[in-house]
């Protein structure tokens, strides 16, 4: 499922809880995928807590607690890791990470508060969500089958990439424009993982945040920026993507294309994309600004230059994802929408 639908489920899960209709959610995908950043997303979102758990570092009495003499009976001590109303709230969620890594024992210890969201004495407080992740026994982690009375006990969703969703996530958190045209114009590489060849670094949503955050460190090093783009989305992916940003300098004037002077759309495909991704990132810093609708307009009328529809519509819809309804608004946006006739905006 795609990550903003998924996003969407674990939203109305979190919602539920006050209901009481909240069922436990399994995420399943390979890593890199973002499995762990949208319980994140969620969390932020509503201004709870996540109580992250990784089970494949935990003992089951980590999670049953230590045993202690109290007069002729034995009670146990609840760990302090587990939600508690007084100290975390009473809101949040309870991540349980890397549950297909851990030992059969600490999975088993965990089908009590999956279920029945107590542990013995212990209660999970009505106000939190319980969501799992882990990944799949193809993906060379260390993996357990799950048992079937776990796997039972939970709700299963398997989390896929998809360049869209992955584009408005980093228009939203800041994400280079030279690494997001690059993946407009090689989308194919977004998340490219073959468990057979076990690669050490491998392009993966993750991956493309650690080469956006090397273009920033290393990008006014040249000596350094190939080695850095690769040590975070391997060889030949750090090679395409070093080539992709040295070419960008055959560019046209995106100064002159936001003044709305006539410029050359460049005849080179990469390049296209490079200036459709550039222009966003135009788009979105003069947002707040006196200038944003003349700007914004003027990047519409670009768009109608591209030989191609669909490039310009690639556009549009960026836009939209970057800035939301108030493209509708700017006067240009109804002369694009004649002039791409048949060819229809996707949210």
């Amino acid at each position: 499922m795609r990550p903003a639908q998924l996003l969407t489920i674990l939203d109305r899960e979190f919602t539920s809880t006050s209901e009481g209709h909240h069922t436990p959610v399994m995420l399943w995908g390979p890593p890199g995928v973002g499995k762990s950043q949208m319980v994140a997303e969620i969390a932020a979102k509503h201004q709870v807590p996540v109580i992250d758990i990784r089970l494949s570092q935990m003992e089951p009495s980590d999670l049953r607690g230590i045993p202690f003499r109290q007069g002729d009976v034995v009670e146990w001590a609840v760990p302090a890791i587990l939600p508690d109303e007084q100290r975390h709230g009473p809101r949040g969620i309870l991540f349980l990470d890397e549950i297909t890594s851990a030992p059969p024992s600490v999975s088993a210890a965990a089908y009590q508060l999956i279920l029945d969201r107590r542990l013995g004495e212990y209660e999970v407080p009505e106000g939190w969500a319980i969501f799992a992740a882990g990944n799949r026994q193809g993906d060379r982690g260390v993996t357990y089958t799950m048992p079937a009375p776990l796997a039972n006990r939970l709700s299963h969703f398997e989390v896929e990439t998809h360049l869209d969703d992955w584009v408005a996530w980093a228009w939203a958190n800041g994400i280079d424009e030279r690494v997001i045209g690059f993946l407009r114009f090689r989308p194919e590489l977004l998340f490219d993982f073959d468990p057979a060849h076990n690669p050490v670094a491998f392009p993966s949503p993750r991956s493309w945040e650690f080469a956006h955050r090397s273009l920033q460190k290393f990008g006014d090093q040249p000596s350094l920026l190939l080695g850095a783009l690769q040590a975070c989305v391997g060889p030949a992916a750090g090679i395409e993507l070093h080539a992709f940003i040295s070419s960008l300098d055959k560019m046209p004037d995106l100064d002159a294309i936001v003044a709305g002077e006539e410029m050359p759309v460049p005849d080179e495909i990469d390049l296209q994309y490079a200036v459709a991704a550039a222009l966003v990132g135009r788009a979105i810093r003069a947002a707040e600004g006196e200038e944003a609708d003349e700007v914004i307009g003027h990047i519409l009328e670009y768009a109608n230059r591209f030989p191609q529809k669909e490039m310009g519509v690639m556009l549009v819809s960026d836009l939209h994802r970057a800035i939301g309804e108030r493209l509708f608004s700017v006067p240009q946006f109804a002369d694009w929408a004649t002039a791409i006739g048949e060819v229809m905006l996707y949210r």
